[in-house]
């Protein structure tokens, strides 16, 4: 295959802005009464063993939120994005190439109130925004800072959220299954500056979901769990001209704890590259990687944890966090100059905890 140079690929870089087995049957033929007797004991021997390995493994929980009316809890919701490109070797830089790094921090405190809760368990909850910090950078330069701790950003559009409230409705399995109502936090941030536009941007329904939805807790109805279980989901994660990669997150209920008066649950991530839809990802190379990614060599980091207090059946703490690299050597470089490299790397940060 040929090789395409670095010199050409920097183009691009350049607009990145940087079950189990079923129970064996011993089986005496001598007699149909005497055989159907032995199958019988078998199987009762079986159920016998199973419940035991139950009972050591300890009682089962249910990993769920759980919610009562007129509560109200604190919590922090943080979100970061970044991507950076960067040129290594001793070959001279390309004219026009800029490095750096380019991406978003969003850091909200918010005190969720439950108005109601279904016969289901799904909870009408009226989020209000208490605290807000919100940094945007472009090839290092930072474009947008915004913390309403800071006397000086109180005229930004961005202050005018604090104190707003918008309705979701959360399930116990801690998804926001709707958004029902931005109206009031909308009619405060209008305008058409950066800032405004930030606003209305953190006031979709896509970003109200991000930001509250507790992404480790197990699927309705499969949330019964003892120590040492597993669960998992998918996740599909865009990176631009590197193309899209897809994972299994793979959660492990490591312990249940007693602290105080209350119980609680840890559960850790991690991801790995997802089977299930590696075929399809292979028959849309061309779509979604492109000969950036596959000139490069690349390592990954996708790691999470789940604290959940069993007796409040409120999240203490959630956090996942995924790191990837790429690393593309010029394989025709000029002379007699030593080979020239890009290094990317992309990173996406999400965690919430509570505050009270």
């Amino acid at each position: 295959m040929k090789h395409i140079g670095i010199y050409s690929l920097v183009v691009c870089v350049v607009f990145l802005a940087v079950g189990c087995a079923a129970p064996s049957r011993k089986i005496v033929k001598t007699g149909v009464g005497q055989q159907e007797t032995i199958e019988t004991q078998v199987e009762t021997q079986e159920t016998v063993k199973t419940e035991v390995e139950a009972e050591e493994q300890g009682p089962s929980i249910n990993l769920a939120l759980k919610f009562s009316e007129a509560d109200s809890t604190t919590y922090r919701v943080a979100l970061e994005n970044d991507k950076s490109v960067q040129w290594e070797g001793g070959a001279s830089k390309p004219e026009g190439f800029q490095g750096g790094h380019t991406g978003s921090k969003m850091e909200m405190t918010f005190a969720q109130q439950i108005q109601r809760v279904d016969d289901q368990g799904n909870a009408t909850a009226r989020i209000t925004v208490k605290a807000l910090k919100y940094l945007v950078t472009i090839k290092n330069n930072v474009t947008l800072d915004f913390d309403s701790s800071r006397q000086q950003d109180r005229s930004s559009p961005l202050s005018q959220l604090i104190g707003r409230s918008y309705t979701i409705e959360i399930t116990p399995s801690g998804q926001v299954s709707k958004v029902i109502d931005t109206s009031d936090a909308l009619a405060a941030v209008k305008g058409g500056s950066a800032a405004n536009n930030v606003a209305v941007r953190l006031l979709s329904a896509d970003a109200i979901k991000e930001q509250h939805t507790i992404r480790a807790l197990p699927a309705a109805g499969k949330n019964q769990m003892r120590e040492g279980d597993n669960w998992s989901s998918l996740k599909k994660v865009s990176f631009d001209l590197m193309g899209t990669k897809s994972y299994e997150k793979i959660y492990t209920l490591k312990e249940i704890t007693n602290a105080g008066n209350r119980r609680l649950a840890v559960a850790e991530m991690e991801a790995v590259a997802s089977a299930e839809d590696a075929k399809q990802l292979h028959r849309q190379q061309g779509a979604t990687a492109g000969p950036l990614s596959a000139m490069s060599d690349n390592t990954q980091e996708y790691t999470g944890r789940l604290k959940l207090d069993l007796t409040e059946g409120k999240v203490q703490e959630c956090r996942e966090k995924l790191l990837v690299e790429w690393f593309i050597v010029n394989p025709n470089p000029k002379g007699d100059e030593p080979p020239a490299a890009l290094r990317m790397a992309a990173m996406r940060l999400y965690s919430i905890e509570r505050v009270d």
